[in-house]
């Protein structure tokens, strides 16, 4: 059995930064070997892709509406992985779910095999 647990969600005005990060765990689960990313879903909208980062941490991938605001990372020792979110708009109000995928995180999230539950996001005055 797998967890992803995501924190760091919350009420940010626009133009701040915040950090999330999704720790993983189970009994059977190496992260080292997994893919990692982030998706999102704003209300009324489908979940999209954010953000993803290959096992070693050597390839990287953002969506072009977080490119060069949000930054990817991961700890294999600490089993984390984490997105620093910076110059925040009300836009990126959505909850924001991390992914693991044995093979790849695809932007259509077709090969994810672990989802966590999500934390909120809120980017308002």
């Amino acid at each position: 059995q797998v967890q992803l647990v995501e924190s760091g969600g919350g009420l940010v005005q626009p133009g701040g930064s915040l950090r999330l990060s999704c720790a993983a765990s189970g009994r059977t689960f190496t992260f080292s070997t997994y893919a990692m990313g982030w998706f999102r879903q704003a209300p009324g909208k489908v979940r999209g892709f954010v953000a993803r980062i290959s096992w070693s941490g050597g390839t990287i991938y953002y969506a072009d509406s977080v490119r060069g605001r949000f930054i990817i990372s991961r700890d294999n020792a600490k089993n984390t992985v984490n997105l620093e979110m910076n110059s925040l708009k009300p836009e990126d109000t959505a909850v924001y779910y991390c992914a693991a995928a044995k093979v790849a995180v695809t932007t259509d999230a077709s090969g994810i095999d672990y989802w966590g539950k999500g934390t909120l996001v809120t980017v308002s005055p």
